[in-house]
């Protein structure tokens, strides 16, 4: 069920985001409906803060501060219902209380303060993260994977699809942004019905294939347009000069981001965040850091270059250079990324132990069905 837990995260991220659109498509009717928008983000962070109160905390962090009890009631909550709910968790506790007791050895306390023993623990897990080999690959395919995420240019429909809309001349853009966060939420919806039963592998593989043949279908109509988009993006957009001779261009362009924006979200816009399954619990933090750092970063680049690039390279080969990284981003999923569904933590760190484990989880998969 790892699969469909983790796909939770971007279901609710993407529904939030067809209600931020509706919200914003309402108040563009009204005028100085930005103020608004603005100001009614201050409901969700409120609602936030009120639900926090009842957020425990995790057993793990009860059991390493000692308080045994109250690790034990929050896991018998996690376990409500099943008909061996004491036996496990007196076993995940005693499990846990064995991980505590071993990095405690690993960390021995000295004459040394806190922050030098932080700064030694924080030192000693990079080291791990980097030298040790199975650790070393499972960042590499995070980092790939998160990076493969936001290069392929999918987050500047989110910032920038009211003014590629209107470029084309749609009379309402931000209604028709709508459409592709709606198709965003629905394929999350359907990736986390199917993400445990095909596989994450076999997911990217079909997947990213169709978003490339998308964009590139899309910078090939740009380029039709290209010359009523040469003064994209901004003072004219919407203007008369800016429609296209031929109405179905814009509609073509449409489908191909709605094609793209589908196969997204059942694939790149998911899978990645599963990065927690491929590190072992000692560098599970740092590894997952590093690799939501890179997509971050990676998010930051596109955001500052896609309307650049627009305008200097043109909509046809900004798009295009987003096949080109999807392109990229499938040979890196066929080469180093295993199969990790139906595995349990300690497979996976099993597999990367020596090598990428493709073949063998392959393997695996083949066995179990």
């Amino acid at each position: 069920m790892r699969g469909r837990l983790v796909t939770i995260l971007s279901l609710f991220i993407t529904g939030g985001q067809v209600v931020a659109y509706i919200v914003g498509w309402l108040f563009s009717l009204i005028d100085g409906g930005w103020r608004w928008i603005v100001g009614l983000g201050i409901l969700p962070a409120l609602f936030q803060l009120v639900i926090l109160t009842a957020l425990p905390e995790t057993p793990r962090w009860l059991a390493q501060a000692g308080f045994e009890t109250n690790a034990i009631a929050v896991l018998g909550k996690v376990y409500q219902g099943h008909p061996d709910s004491d036996c496990i968790t007196k076993r995940i506790l005693r499990e846990i209380q064995q991980e505590v007791a071993e990095e405690r050895l690993g960390h021995p306390g000295g004459s040394s303060g806190a922050g030098q023993q932080w700064i030694h623990y924080v030192l000693q897990r990079t080291t791990e993260l980097f030298y040790v080999g199975g650790n070393r690959r499972a960042l590499i395919i995070a980092m790939m994977l998160q990076g493969s995420q936001q290069l392929s240019g999918f987050n500047c429909l989110m910032y920038f699809s009211g003014i590629i809309f209107s470029s084309l001349s749609f009379s309402s853009p931000t209604l028709t942004s709508l459409s592709v966060a709606t198709t965003n939420f629905l394929f999350t919806l359907l990736a986390f019905t199917y993400i445990d039963r095909i596989g994450r592998r076999r997911i990217l593989l079909y997947s990213i294939p169709i978003m490339t043949i998308s964009l590139i279908v899309c910078a090939l109509t740009f380029s039709l347009v290209s010359s009523d988009l040469s003064s994209f993006p901004l003072t004219r957009a919407g203007s008369s000069d800016t429609v296209p001779d031929d109405s179905m261009l814009p509609i073509t362009i449409l489908l191909c981001l709605t094609v793209y924006t589908a196969s997204y979200a059942f694939g790149l816009g998911n899978v990645p965040w599963q990065q927690s399954e491929l590190f072992p619990l000692s560098v599970r933090s740092l590894g997952s850091a590093f690799a939501t750092a890179t997509n971050w970063a990676s998010n930051f680049v596109v955001g500052l270059t896609f309307l650049p690039m627009m305008e200097l390279l043109s909509p046809g080969w900004t798009f295009g250079s987003y096949a080109v990284v999807c392109a990229v981003s499938w040979f890196a999923v066929w080469a180093i990324y295993p199969e990790m569904s139906g595995l349990g933590l300690e497979e996976v760190k099993e597999l990367l132990a020596d090598g990428w484990g493709v073949k063998e989880s392959l393997a695996r998969t083949r066995n179990d069905s």
